[in-house]
């Protein structure tokens, strides 16, 4: 079996719903609908220790620093440069191309979660397998595939120039991972 890294993406906490998940699932809050309030951030985080899994806060260093996070998580669509890592924080975000590729390098993230890799119902336009593969060659950085990923084309990360996967909604009912 291949030794892949895992993440969930949450956009709310919800008691229990992250202890149902497998142990090696890394945890990424991420919401742009609304402020984010510390005392959730502070209780996943609780969780999460809890359960032995990381931590990553989207879009929020400041935060991500004062509550002692594993890292934080830098969405494609920020394209700050001003990111540079003094906090001792671990650094991962998310390109859909080159040109997002090479700024998520200089804003020093450790992997990169290319998307969408699959077709899914939020984008018209996806990668697929060869244009996921020709991009990650082109960088040194880890990287994870993101978007699409379900029950039928979990088995087709075998084929990919990976190191991990990331979802949103497939991981949410899973206790156990059964990886390739």
């Amino acid at each position: 079996m291949i030794n892949l890294q895992v993440y969930h993406f949450i956009n709310s906490y919800k008691k229990g719903e992250i202890e149902n998940l497998d142990k090696k699932i890394n945890i990424i809050y991420r919401n742009y609908n609304k402020l984010i309030k510390e005392s959730d951030i502070e209780n996943i985080r609780d969780e999460c220790k809890k359960t032995g899994k990381k931590f990553y806060l989207s879009n929020n260093p400041r935060i991500a620093k004062k509550l002692k996070l594993d890292g934080i998580y830098i969405p494609s669509f920020n394209n700050s440069l001003y990111l540079i890592n003094k906090d001792n924080l671990d650094i991962i975000g998310s390109a859909h191309n080159l040109k997002q590729i090479r700024i998520k390098e200089k804003q020093g993230v450790r992997c990169i979660f290319l998307s969408p890799i699959f077709k899914n119902n939020k984008k018209v336009n996806y990668l697929g397998i060869y244009r996921f593969n020709n991009l990650s060659k082109l960088t040194d950085r880890k990287i994870i595939a993101l978007g699409g990923i379900n029950e039928i084309n979990i088995k087709k990360l075998r084929f990919l120039k990976c190191n991990g996967y990331a979802s949103i909604t497939y991981l949410k009912n899973k206790k156990q991972i059964k990886l390739i």
